[in-house]
Parts: C-alpha cells; structure tokens; sequence
C-alpha cells in the first residue's frame, strides 16, 4: 500500500529530510516523493560524541549540530542535492505518550455530527491529557512549573452509543466516545530541537515522538487496519516501547536503559576506556575474544540486561487499560543488535506475570516492512535505520494528508 498521491505537490515539498538524532548516533534520510510513494536517495550517519546527548535528550546544541551537519553533508551529496523540510525525532525518559479517553453527551441527538463538533470533542480531549503529561513530568522533573507542548496525536478508536464507527462526520447519537493518543514533551526538549533546525537552516515541518514514528512505520494508510504489535525501538540513551492495537497507537513509554548502559557497565567492570568497551560489546560473540575476557564480559552484560528486562516488564504493566497485550513484538534501534536482548526475550518466562495470552514471539522490523517507502541507495539494510524511515512517514503525513477526506480533516484538526 502507498500514500495517496497529491497532485498540488510543489518543487519545493517533493524532498523530505529525516533526522534521528541519537545518543550514539545522528542519522539523515533524504527521501523524494514521486507517485504517492517516497523514495529514499541520500543516506548520512555521524557519531554522536560522549556529552551530546544524555538519555536520548539533547545535552549540547552546538555538539549536535556539527554532527548533524555530517550526517546530513552526507546524505546530501548521495542524493545530489539539498532539501528545506525537515521531521526530527524526540525521545527521552521525560516524553509522555498518553492514550485518553473522553465520553461527551451531545446536547442534540438528533443533529449530523459535523467537523466543528468534533473539533470541540479533541481539543477537550488534548487538554486533559495535556494536564495529566503536565502534572506527570512535574512530579519527575521536580519542577512544578515545567511548559509541556503536544508533539503528536493521533485517533485511537471512536464510538458513537457503543457502536464503533471510523467516519463519525454524519452520524446521529447521544454518547460520543473517543480515544486519542497524544504525546507530550517539555518545551526545554522541543526549543532545543528548533534550535538545531535553525543552525542547519531547514524548516521544521515536526518533532514526532520517536515511538510514534516507528508506529507510523508499520501501520500504512489502511484506516482499518488490524495491526497488533508492541513496538520496542532501542536506542542509545532510551528503550521506547508503544504498544499498537487493531492500528491504533494505544500509548507510549521509554525508560533510560538502552545500548549505552551495556557499554558503560562493561567500562566500569573490566576497567576499561568506554571506547574499547563498546567494541568489545559489538564483537562479543567474535571467536577472537579471550574465553577469560568472555566470561567477565558476559557476566557484565547480564547484570545490565536484568535492569532492561525489569523496565520493559515495569512499562507493559503500566498498559492496564488493556485486557490482552499483543502477542508480538517487533524490535528495532541499533541497541537491539545486541544478541542478549532477544535471546532473553525469547527464552525466559517474564511475560508470565502480564496479560499475555501466550509467549510473544520476537522479531527485527526489517525496512521491506515499512509502508510507502523503498530505498534507492542500498544503504538501508537493517532495523537500525527504521525510526528514521517513520519520520519520513510523519513529515509525509504533515505535508501531504488530503485534506478533502474525512481523515484528512480530522488529521487537520489534531494538527492545530
């Protein structure tokens, strides 16, 4: 399935930049949009030095900046040219993903729902939310006077009198039920990421939780779609887990346990430089390896991996709203390289004290996977380029939704 083609497309909105600005790594994608489709043509990657980033948050504009600029140098001398508009992702333990839920009785049963109602019926939605990922982060942050701003959102489920409906424009009732998922992010965060656009002169079309990204990966423009997966993207600094229901983003949670944590108990058990660390961590399983330094090596890797399995565990129970959790879940991020993560996942019992029905099986999110978007370089082979091609996904909805649909001008509506 492809995007829906846009015959207004301009020169100027034919190319779209990605940035997934990583605590290891920035990378760039620059993808052009031809016949409903996007096409990846420049590929860049730049490592992130030590004091960039912290937990998957900018800690240095300025450092950021210079490695996004190789990235992107990169991916724009593949591509052989230079794009404006740009999707930059935002991760990070203080990023809230909410799924809320709001019953509202309309004081006119009789009366067609129209978009102005419903345009009433999400902003009241987006202000309670807005007010629990407010309160949420104050608690967490220490500061009660912490700005938040909605990143993203996006429509769960509607029902209208108990019957679920994808199209409420027309319908007649009494009670309107409506799902949203929202994503929130201190204003800190996002100044932050308008900042690094600004110094590298692209316009910021989004920030999109990168959670959210990777979901819009995966679900297509299938309205109906059925999809079902717990996402689980590991990065750097962050692990961001979103679980997805019947093709609706039932809500987001990251926790600072991810790839660095495993080099940085490997630096500190063997006594090593972080830099050697990570090499070792990456070639763990290389024959080369002493069978002394394995064993330390293993043993330094297990006791991190105990401390991700209990966020991951301690994230899927904070889903109590729902009965099941999916029965699948599909990886991605250059953290979940690391062999041990899904050979945990896979083999123990940890899933026994949560809603499963049954073991879940594991698997990579492989870019043959992703909706609308083909890669013309051969540089996208694996699951560590996946959250960037979603934001690709995210700057193609921001630009391209058609606005004469009734999702279009839902879609407009949540981007107000």
């Amino acid at each position: 399935m492809f995007f829906k083609k846009n015959d207004s497309t301009s020169k100027n909105d034919r190319y779209i930049v990605a940035l997934d600005i990583g605590t290891e790594f920035t990378k760039a994608l620059i993808a052009e949009v031809d016949k409903g489709k996007l096409n990846i043509i420049g590929v860049g990657r730049a490592h992130q030095e030590i004091g960039n980033m912290y937990s998957g948050a900018v800690a240095d504009i300025m450092g950021v900046v210079k490695n996004c600029e190789k990235a992107l140098t990169e991916a724009e001398n593949q591509a052989g040219l230079q794009a404006r508009k740009v999707v930059i992702g935002i991760a990070g333990e203080f990023v809230k993903g909410i799924t809320s839920t709001i019953r509202y009785k309309r004081p006119q049963a009789d009366k067609n729902l129209d978009e102005a109602e419903m345009e009433l019926i999400i902003h009241k939605v987006q202000e309670r939310a807005s007010r629990r990922a407010q309160k949420q982060i104050a608690i967490e942050t220490g500061n009660p006077d912490v700005e938040v701003k909605l990143v993203n959102s996006a429509i769960v489920s509607i029902h209208i009198d108990g019957y679920k409906v994808t199209n409420p424009i027309g319908f007649q009732g009494r009670d309107v039920a409506i799902q949203i998922y929202t994503a929130f992010a201190p204003m800190v965060h996002i100044g932050a990421l308008e900042r690094i656009a600004a110094e590298l002169d692209l316009d910021l079309l989004a920030v999109a939780a990168e959670p959210f990204a990777v979901a819009r990966a995966v679900l297509g423009d299938d309205s109906d779609s059925n999809f079902t997966a717990i996402l689980c993207d590991i990065g750097g600094g962050t692990t961001d887990v979103a679980v997805v229901n019947d093709g609706g983003v039932e809500g987001t949670k990251m926790f600072g346990v991810a790839g660095r944590s495993f080099t940085r108990t490997i630096e500190h058990d063997l006594n090593i430089s972080y830099e050697a660390a990570e090499r070792l961590k990456i070639n763990i399983n290389h024959p080369k390896v002493k069978p002394s330094v394995k064993t330390r090596l293993d043993e330094a890797v297990d006791k991190t991996l105990e401390v991700w399995m209990s966020g991951v565990e301690l994230a899927l129970s904070e889903f109590d709203a729902i009965d099941h959790l999916p029965n699948r879940i599909l990886m991605c991020g250059g953290g979940s390289s690391l062999a041990a993560l899904m050979e945990r996942l896979t083999r123990d019992n940890w899933y026994q004290n949560l809603p499963f029905s049954r073991r879940p099986s594991v698997h990579h999110i492989k870019p043959s996977d992703v909706w609308g978007i083909e890669d013309e370089t051969g540089d996208v082979k694996d699951h560590t380029m996946i959250t960037a091609m979603g934001l690709l996904r995210v700057g193609y909805d921001t630009i391209f939704s058609d606005d004469e649909s009734v999702k279009g001008k839902i879609d407009k509506i949540l981007r107000i």
